[in-house]
């Protein structure tokens, strides 16, 4: 980038520059251009046989503040899975036993792990300068995606009284899928604004449930989609969280709202990395 900005500084003293800042006396000469980021300062001293040096520096533009400040098309990429709150003893109608297969358990709710993902985008996030760039509130709204993919064969079935029950067969994959629509707000706290150093936010989001689906493969049925209302609760309100180190940021997040309407309290929540400009 340096090379670059000096190789352009030099096509621009070559030629008259109605855009630089230009001191003249006697003795001394100081140009000034700006690329990007950052400003090219040219000091000669002396003209003709006089002239003594010149020497040439490359300063970054000063931090200036500014009360709102817009990122577009935040991703988030993170890890995904449930606390598990239920007494299965009196989960209600929501689970039945079909075929003599038993009431579907805690243990039959048991997530692959590493493959069980959250996916956010952030389409629009802003941050509005409350304290001189120390303390900000973030805000925006962007799209929550999560794919929970269970061990056991339980098996979603949609209508107007949805519910669960263990299947007979076994599934290469079987996964349930939740997106929302949701609207972030938080605290944010950097330790030195304008510059990539340690910050952390806090706040709450709220969402609400735009598309769900339940989707296995085997090899007796081939792949499936159980798409409608399969009893998932429909809005979404969850503690959310952001550490930022550097060019490096972590998100987290834990809904204070089950994922299903009736019988089970499951709490799903997520960590990951943010890919995100602040």
């Amino acid at each position: 980038m340096a090379i670059a900005a000096l190789m352009v500084a030099g096509a621009g003293f070559a030629q008259t520059d109605t855009t630089a800042n230009t001191t003249d006396t006697t003795s001394n000469r100081v140009d000034t251009v700006k690329v990007g980021n950052f400003i090219i300062i040219k000091k000669s001293r002396g003209y003709g046989e006089n002239k003594a040096t010149t020497q040439v520096s490359v300063e970054r533009k000063p931090y200036v503040q500014t009360k709102i400040s817009t990122n577009w098309f935040i991703f988030d990429l993170g890890f995904a899975n449930l606390n598990d709150q239920t007494n299965y003893a009196n989960a209600g109608g929501y689970l039945k036993n079909i075929n003599n297969h038993g009431l579907p358990g805690k243990d039959d709710f048991k997530l692959k792990a590493s493959k069980s993902s959250n996916v956010n985008i952030w389409v629009v996030m802003q941050k509005l300068n409350l304290a001189k760039g120390y303390v900000n509130l973030k805000y925006g709204v962007g799209l929550e995606m999560f794919n929970f993919r269970y061990e056991s064969p339980i098996n979603y079935e949609k209508g107007s009284s949805p519910y669960i029950f263990k299947d007979s067969i076994s599934f290469t994959k079987n996964k349930l899928y939740a997106g929302y629509v949701s609207v972030p707000f938080m605290l944010n706290f950097n330790t030195s604004p304008g510059k990539k150093a340690l910050s952390f936010s806090a706040g709450i989001s709220a969402g609400y449930l735009i598309g769900s689906h339940d989707k296995q493969i085997s090899g007796e049925r081939g792949k499936q989609k159980t798409k409608g209302d399969i009893g998932l609760e429909q809005f979404r309100l969850a503690y959310i969280g952001e550490l930022g180190l550097g060019p490096i940021r972590l998100f987290g997040s834990y809904s204070l709202t089950k994922l299903h309407e009736n019988g089970l309290e499951q709490y799903p929540y997520s960590f990951g990395i943010r890919f995100s400009n602040w």
